[in-house]
């Protein structure tokens, strides 16, 4: 529902500007962890049509988290998702559920939600106003002005707003904050693709498809289904809609394509659209009589972009969700990621606006949700791309997907992105994916434009002869930081306790039940060591306390090491650790000759 613009205040202390997933998320913690005054603006009225209708199973978490997941089950706007069906060549097509390899381990789903955007969208947005903030729609911003003691929010009506921290979640269309910032977004990809869509009734659900490789057909557990074709690929998403005043299941589907493939077979005239997916063999059978809600085309364009900047604490704004980056929607990882990027936001706002918490802390927090944000945003990316790279591998006959196989060099590559790529692993399920199960990387094509990017970014290699030292200019400092990404209740790159994993298997049993089963990395802030330039202090590489950056400073502090006396006892987190510091200059490696010299 829609607040009258007559309670509009003249002072919040933060200002939300779009009411989508990430707007609404951000405004329910906030409303529900404090008592601060937190408006949200939408030019919409809700609810609104929007693409993005299937999410990855980080979303739901953060869901829970925020107190709206029990709302949007008891809603009937969503269907559960359990994984997806994959079928990017001629053989078999890649089954996985969610997080697969620990379902094999312990029998218990992960899961997610395919959803009408329209609903979902309005239930997250009323869910917000009921936590306590204000709700304006149809109430667009046009700009904003920071100072010293605020920002000066520009409502589209002619009125304006005070707030402490203004807050872009507008999507992709309209980024304010970055043209008010004076900062460019730029190309996250080369790839510019272009999707088109509409909704059909009467279609066969994907885990009814009848062949021995279809893990979701005995219990009728609902997929994704994606399939690969010369000119794109499709997606398969069923949603809960009304029509014809009921509700029943519709199901999306959309050719992603690029503009040159759309200049040679016109995919938004609604006849070669429905003639183009029925000849697409496995898809054909599930639309044989499928009918359309409506008469025309959908499109969107699914352009990778990133901001250049995430937020800035001086300035007093951040960007979240589509206004700080979007990346193609191959593993439906939008909303996912949206809604955890709000839920970091709000950890830093809520800390910011905290008499307790000292100056230095907040400009730490500030800088890991720019700089930890950017850089999982860039290999995200990257790791898309790879995927792009890996199914043109089995179309070469296929102008689109030769295109998207090309080689993409990394010499755009931010420092931040070398840095994440060391301090990350390829996402479990996409690497799955990628490899049609064999979960080794070793079965990626070296060219692809992840393994090229990492392969720059791990350009020293340590021998036998390495002897290690800290640059006479590192220094460091204990203080917190921001756990980002932070997912909630997900499979983790190191070692956790075995209470831990018991936690988050009972955890997905039943969310809502079991919400403190599982760790909340984003709760609070954390324990950490920044090791950093003296003579430059944005150089710096923040190490939390489980990748030990205290003890690896310990060993290093002793004078020179060679490789083979060091690298023997560390842990697998602070080899990354010393990696990043290699690469950021705060530990120089020389041969072991000219260190004795």
């Amino acid at each position: 529902m829609a607040t009258a613009i007559t309670e509009l205040s003249a002072e919040y202390d933060v200002v939300i500007m779009g009411g989508g997933p990430a707007g609404s998320t951000l405004a329910a913690m906030l409303c529900r962890d404090t008592e601060l005054r937190v408006a949200v603006f939408d030019r919409e009225i809700f609810p609104r049509e929007h693409i993005g209708e299937s999410g990855a199973h980080p979303l739901i978490p953060v869901l829970e988290a925020s107190g709206a997941l029990p709302k949007v089950l008891a809603s009937g706007c969503s269907i559960q998702k359990f994984g997806g069906i994959y079928q990017w060549d001629t053989d078999r097509p890649f089954v996985g559920f969610f997080e697969h390899a620990e379902y094999l381990v312990d029998g218990v789903h992960r899961w997610s939600i395919h959803v009408n955007r329209a609903e979902f969208d309005e239930v997250l947005l009323d869910h917000a106003e009921s936590c306590g903030a204000q709700v304006f729609q149809g109430v667009g911003v046009t700009g904003f002005d920071s100072g010293a003691a605020g920002v000066t929010v520009d409502l589209a009506d002619g009125r304006e707003v005070r707030a402490q921290y203004f807050v872009d979640a507008s999507g992709r269309a309209n980024q304010v904050a970055a043209r008010g910032s004076g900062r460019d977004r730029q190309w996250l990809s080369e790839y510019r693709n272009i999707a088109v869509w509409s909704h059909f009734r009467n279609c066969r659900p994907a885990q009814q498809i009848e062949q021995d490789w279809n893990i979701f057909r005995a219990d009728d557990l609902s997929p994704i289904y994606a399939v690969a074709f010369e000119h794109g690929w499709v997606w398969y998403i069923p949603t809960p809609r009304i029509v014809d005043d009921a509700r029943e299941t519709v199901w999306s589907i959309g050719i992603v394509t690029n503009p040159e493939s759309l200049a040679r077979l016109e995919l938004r005239d609604p006849a070669i659209f429905r003639k183009t997916i029925e000849s697409i063999p496995g898809l054909g059978e599930l639309i044989a009589d499928a009918e359309p809600v409506r008469d025309e085309m959908l499109t969107a364009t699914n352009y990778s972009r990133i901001s250049e900047c995430f937020g800035s604490y001086a300035d007093r704004w951040m960007a979240v969700g589509d206004a700080s980056y979007f990346v193609d929607p191959l593993f439906s990882s939008g909303m996912s990621f949206a809604v955890t990027q709000a839920w970091a936001a709000a950890l830093v706002l809520r800390k910011t606006l905290d008499a307790e918490v000292d100056e230095q802390t907040t400009q730490d927090l500030w800088r890991d949700y720019d700089v930890e944000w950017r850089g999982m945003a860039e290999t995200w990316a990257l790791s898309i791309d790879q995927w792009y790279h890996e199914i043109s591998r089995s179309h070469p006959d296929s102008p689109y997907w030769r295109a998207q196989g090309r080689r993409v060099e990394t010499d755009n590559a931010t420092e931040g992105t070398f840095q994440a790529l060391l301090n990350t692993a390829l996402e479990p399920d996409l690497l799955n994916i990628m490899t049609k199960g064999s979960r080794d990387p070793r079965d990626l094509a070296n060219e692809g434009p992840y393994l090229r990017a990492f392969t720059a970014a791990d350009a020293v290699e340590l021998t036998p002869d390495s002897v290690l030292a800290l640059a006479p200019e590192a220094r460091i400092r204990s203080g917190l930081a921001a756990d980002i990404p932070g997912f909630k209740a997900m499979s983790v790159p190191f070692e956790v306790p075995p209470q831990v994993r018991h936690g988050i298997t009972e955890y997905w049993r039943d969310p809502v039940a079991n919400t403190s089963g599982a760790p909340a990395p984003l709760t609070e802030a954390v324990a950490c060591h920044r090791i950093y330039s003296v003579d430059d202090p944005g150089v710096q590489v923040r190490c939390l306390d489980r990748d030990g950056g205290a003890e690896l400073w310990r060993l290093l502090s002793n004078g020179p090491v060679d490789w083979p006396t060091l690298g023997p006892v560390l842990t697998a987190l602070q080899g990354r650790a010393l990696k990043r510091l290699i690469r950021a200059g705060l530990v120089v490696v020389a041969p072991a000759t000219e260190a004795a010299d």
